[in-house]
């Protein structure tokens, strides 16, 4: 039998006068500001990714947020028109529709065409490219007093960089796929297996470059069975790599002696070294190539910024390869939109997260001055250049923000 305990006063008084507390729903938080986005169709040769995957755009509607998306943007990477529709975007018919949106959201830079449908004082979150830029494109944004965001440039809270550190991991991860297809005799290749099995020497592969590229890249091919061996004249990015895949891996700065050894003897030759400071190195002279053994292959990963082997020259999706002295060279750009799904939900990761976040501080402008990670991705802001580096480059004036944020404080 349960034990009752007497009423206490405030308790006999509640009942008495109707005072009995009753549970009430709060009112969920919404956030701070309404955004407008925009995806449109890309127009780049060869760029299949999307910025945002429907389930990004659901989460994105469901927060109260509205989204336009042009018809076909997803196509390349799958997703079809009526996805996004249930997802909650309205689809436009136009280019020039959805580019009236407060920010558009896009994969690679805008072209002219697509400057001139921008709306005045409105956001662009897309790659910046810096090394297929010019002075011009950066004086019609800030015509329009564009605030652009080049999502390439965007740290995270530990200054990272997550868009370069996903598409490198992408990229990595292909680039065995691709050296199998072409050492394969299907593709008039070697004739060879990528790795090793019992009783056949391992297929050798040289990595030039020691960074996410290079990681990925590695630990396909160590998986594969194949010997490995890493170049970088940075003992810090070495070290980081060894300890990442072990003691399988030899590694080694690069001088030339040693390198066009080991060139000689390689069947698969990847150039993973990104620009520094702007500038690309080349490491890889075309005598080296010539030495190299009949047959074997180069992917120069780091073609979109120069290229870092002497006979590289850019191919696209559709011609990927062509032959110099009777090497194999592979120089696609933008590896990454080879496997665009992937990559799509890679973006939207990313992508999803900022905007939702964008919307709780009150906005874009908000984001800029709250969080110095997404400053750090503002290169265009209201009609001036903000970023140091791009003004160098190009030699034009630019204002610093920190400047601006401490006028706003």
């Amino acid at each position: 039998m349960s034990k009752t305990y007497p009423q206490t006063g405030m308790e006999a008084l509640s009942k008495q006068t109707g005072l009995a507390t009753q549970e009430k729903l709060l009112e969920v938080r919404r956030s701070n500001k309404h955004l407008w986005i925009g995806i449109p169709k890309e127009v780049a040769m060869q760029e299949n990714r999307v910025s945002l995957t429907p389930e990004a755009v659901a989460l994105l509607v469901n927060n109260g947020h509205e989204v336009w998306v042009e018809s076909k943007a997803g196509h390349t990477a799958k997703y079809a028109d009526n996805e996004y529709s249930e997802a909650g975007a309205k689809i436009v018919y136009s280019a020039k529709e959805v580019f009236e949106a407060d920010i558009v959201l896009k994969v690679e830079p805008p072209t002219d065409e697509e400057i001139e449908y921008l709306k005045p004082g409105k956001t662009l979150i897309s790659a910046l490219q810096l090394g297929n830029q010019r002075p011009d494109y950066f004086n019609k944004l800030n015509k329009k007093r564009i605030t652009a965001v080049g999502f390439e440039l965007i740290e995270d809270k530990v200054g990272g960089m997550p868009v370069v550190r996903a598409m490198s991991e992408i990229a990595g991860s292909t680039l065995m796929l691709i050296a199998s297809e072409y050492l394969s005799s299907v593709n008039n290749g070697k004739g060879i297996i990528l790795g090793g099995i019992t009783g056949v020497p391992p297929t050798k592969i040289v990595i030039l470059g020691a960074g996410t590229v290079a990681e990925y890249a590695a630990r396909a091919a160590i998986g594969m069975g194949a010997e490995v061996q890493v170049f970088d004249n940075h003992l810090y990015k070495l070290r980081r790599i060894k300890q990442s895949l072990g003691s399988q891996l030899y590694t080694s700065t690069i001088d030339t002696v040693t390198l066009s050894s080991s060139l000689k003897t390689a069947d698969v030759v990847i150039g993973a070294i990104r620009a520094e400071k702007g500038r690309n190195r080349c490491v890889v002279n075309e005598e080296m190539v010539m030495n190299m053994k009949p047959e074997s292959i180069i992917i120069d990963v780091s073609i979109d910024q120069g290229g870092c082997v002497e006979t590289s020259e850019l191919t696209t999706h559709r011609n990927p390869v062509f032959r110099k002295h009777d090497v194999i060279h592979y120089c696609v750009p933008n590896i990454p939109s080879r496997v665009a799904r992937t990559a799509t939900t890679a973006f939207s990761n990313i992508f999803t997260p900022i905007l939702l976040q964008a919307a709780e501080v009150g906005g874009v402008d908000e984001m800029i001055f709250a969080y110095k990670w997404f400053m750090n991705g503002v290169y265009t802001y209201k009609g001036f250049l903000s970023n140091a580096h791009v003004a160098r480059k190009f030699s034009l004036k630019h204002k610093d923000l920190n400047l601006l944020m401490a006028s706003r404080n």
